[in-house]
């Protein structure tokens, strides 16, 4: 498969990395036919999560970049390239040691549906940082039990309207609008008695492993 330099600009391995990757390599079976492939598969807390695993290169696809590393063959899925394009790969001290993916990029915020003079307003007045506290506090703690997570993204606190932004197992769940409509709506409304309505925001479209 033809290497292009779109391709080696996704992602770059240090020295450490490779030496540790290449070790772990050679434990596996046929590892002549492996590569280290690494992929974007959701978001959590408004990071990218990653999922990184040898796998044949030749179920590469067209589509996917195929970064030749010296003797280490790394293989990004179409949907992750421009997710990490510009990564790099670390071999971290801190702790026990681990790989670290250093991404410049992070997850497009969600912001559709959001009046843009809302969006302006930003969310460090009163009633946002109440509305905050109650999904740090109450909503989140409840919904990570299916990995979900509910994050403010604008508040209209003329309107009382809350705009929320959800991730992780609520994202693309079929079972999204009841969490919010019987769970997160109803829980920001007992507690603070300001807020009127609550909006998805969420592109669920792009919901990775939704729990149901």
């Amino acid at each position: 498969m033809a290497r292009t330099a779109e391709d080696l600009a996704v992602v770059t391995l240090t020295p450490d990395a490779r030496r540790i990757v290449q070790d772990a390599l050679g434990q596996e079976p046929d590892p002549e036919r492996l590569g280290l492939w690494l992929e974007v598969r959701g978001e959590q807390h408004g990071e990218f999560v990653y999922d990184l695993y040898f796998q044949g290169v030749a179920d590469a696809g067209s589509d996917d970049a195929v970064v030749q590393s010296e003797d280490l063959t790394v293989v990004v899925p179409a949907a992750s390239v421009d997710k990490l394009r510009g990564a790099r790969l670390e071999w971290s001290e801190d702790g026990e040691g681990g790989l670290v993916l250093v991404n410049p990029n992070t997850p497009e915020p969600a912001t559709t549906g959001v009046p843009p003079e809302v969006l302006e307003a930003g969310i460090d007045g009163p009633l946002a940082s109440k509305v905050a506290e109650v999904l740090q506090e109450m909503v989140n703690p409840s919904i990570a039990s299916h990995g979900g997570r509910a994050d403010l993204v604008a508040m209209d606190d003329q309107e009382g309207v809350a705009y929320l932004r959800l991730s992780g197992g609520c994202q693309g769940c079929a079972m999204s609008r009841m969490t919010l409509t019987q769970g997160i709506e109803v829980a920001l409304r007992d507690e603070i008695p300001e807020v009127t309505r609550v909006v998805d925001v969420t592109d669920h479209t792009g919901g990775a492993n939704p729990y149901y």
